[in-house]
């Protein structure tokens, strides 16, 4: 069996905020725009279809939580949920808190300008607000 290993891209885009029972949550960092990333940890997967049912039940909980907790923090007008996989093939989902007042609003937030990295403290400052969120 082949062990899970994060896509090396995902790794350096995003900070690490912690494990959940399937899933390693990930911020993507992009200041623009509060955006999670669930990775399930299952090596070759691609898509929905590639995990089991109890898996599949697991992450769509782990999502709907995340989802919750992004909403809190954040206010946000709209949560997105995406997993396209064209860039980074290893199964992650997207979830990406939207305001009306954001850069890209109301089209998607791919293709929209250059990135905007956190600053340190600011990365520092959400991810722990996130892991405390998701105890």
């Amino acid at each position: 069996m082949t062990e899970f290993a994060l896509d090396a891209r995902l790794d350096a885009d995003t900070y690490s905020v912690t494990d959940l029972s399937l899933s390693h949550v990930l911020l993507m960092n992009d200041a623009r725009f509060p955006w999670v990333i669930l990775v399930p940890r299952r090596p070759n997967c691609a898509e929905w279809l590639d995990f089991s049912s109890d898996d599949q039940q697991a992450l769509l909980q782990e999502q709907l939580r995340v989802m919750a907790v992004l909403q809190e923090l954040t206010g946000a007008h709209k949560l997105n949920v995406a997993n396209l996989g064209n860039m980074v093939r290893q199964f992650h989902l997207h979830i990406i808190a939207r305001f009306e007042t954001d850069v890209a609003w109301p089209g998607p937030v791919w293709g929209q300008g250059a990135r905007e990295a956190y600053s340190d403290a600011e990365a520092n400052a959400f991810v722990s607000a996130l892991q405390q969120a998701l105890r």
